[in-house]
């Protein structure tokens, strides 16, 4: 069975201040798995399936970031069931 998946473009001072491995940590926290990866034109993508407050709760968490982030916008879209297990860093596109 699909789960309730949440695809998220994240826009502002997010990459080289510890983003990936912050969100990498709080999907975890919130029992989510998907991915998340740097984009070269200077946003962070990320890809989450689980329950669906948890998504919320991320989606959330992500508008504020970490401590050094700024983070301008969130771009966010209801999405596909990936079939990823767990919840990684994956290289930038």
């Amino acid at each position: 069975m699909a789960r309730p998946a949440l695809h998220l473009i994240v826009r502002g001072r997010v990459q080289g201040v510890g983003y990936r491995w912050w969100a990498v940590a709080q999907a975890k926290v919130l029992g989510l798995a998907g991915w998340v990866r740097n984009r070269h034109d200077g946003s962070v993508e990320i890809l989450a399936m689980g329950a669906a407050q948890a998504l919320d709760n991320l989606a959330t968490a992500c508008a504020r970031g970490p401590a050094m982030a700024a983070v301008d916008t969130v771009e966010r879209a209801a999405v596909e069931d990936d079939g990823s297990l767990g919840f990684a860093q994956r290289n930038t596109v």
